[in-house]
C-alpha cells in the first residue's frame, strides 16, 4: 500500500496552484499571450500606416520640387485644379450630345 505524506500531499498542492497561477498568466492580462497577439495587430495597422504616409509624402515633395522647379509646373497645376485659361487661348466646352 502506497502511503503519502502529509508533507507530500501539500507540495502537490503547492505545485497545483503555481501552475494553475502561472496558466492564468500566461493566458490573461498584461503580459499574456493574448495581449501580445493584441499589440502585434496593432504594430502591423501601424506599420501599414506610416507606410501609406511614406507613400504621400513621396508624392508632396516630388510636387515640391516640381513647383520649385519652374512656372510651367505652377501652370499645369492651375490648369488641372482651378481651371486656369492663360491669356490668349480659348476655351473650348465639348458636350456630349446625349
Amino acid at each position: 500500500m502506497l502511503v503519502v505524506h502529509a508533507h507530500t500531499k501539500w507540495l502537490w498542492v503547492g505545485l497545483s496552484l503555481l501552475l494553475i497561477g502561472l496558466q492564468l498568466r500566461l493566458w490573461t492580462g498584461e503580459g499574456s499571450l493574448v495581449y501580445a497577439w493584441s499589440l502585434y495587430d496593432q504594430v502591423q495597422t501601424q506599420e501599414a500606416e506610416n507606410n501609406r504616409l511614406k507613400a504621400r509624402n513621396a508624392r508632396l515633395e516630388a510636387e515640391i520640387r516640381q513647383l520649385k522647379g519652374g512656372l510651367a509646373a505652377v501652370e499645369e497645376n492651375a490648369r488641372a485644379q482651378l481651371g486656369y485659361i492663360a491669356r490668349g487661348e480659348t476655351f473650348y466646352l465639348l458636350v456630349d450630345p446625349e
